[in-house]
């Protein structure tokens, strides 16, 4: 229980961070960050499977590259679903997802 906790509270932390450290993205404060991270957590859990379903023809043809087009996609979903959290492009998404997703491995290996 504890550590679920913990991987919650340090994946808003990470989007705190990654919000901090894009100028694209702006994180209101810590409270909306735990709501994003929850709100991202329930899409990696329910959209996403069907959407990499969907697009598995084009993910053979581009060899897993369009899976980071999907991650920024469903961030910007994430983004446009809380308030508090602004994503001014694409590009700007790409780059939060990217380092979201390389952080969240560091934080799936406590």
């Amino acid at each position: 229980m504890w550590t679920m906790i913990l991987k919650w509270v340090g994946f808003a932390l990470i989007i705190m961070f990654v919000g901090w450290l894009i100028p694209g993205l702006e994180v209101e404060n810590f409270l909306t960050a735990m709501i994003a991270a929850v709100v991202i957590a329930l899409i990696n859990a329910f959209i996403k499977p069907a959407i990499m379903f969907l697009t598995l023809p084009i993910n053979l043809l581009t060899l897993g590259i369009f899976t980071l087009v999907i991650n920024a996609l469903l961030f910007m979903f994430a983004a446009y679903l809380v308030p508090g959290i602004e994503v001014s492009g694409f590009l700007s998404a790409l780059l939060a997802s990217i380092l979201i997703s390389v952080f969240s491995i560091g934080l799936s290996k406590l």
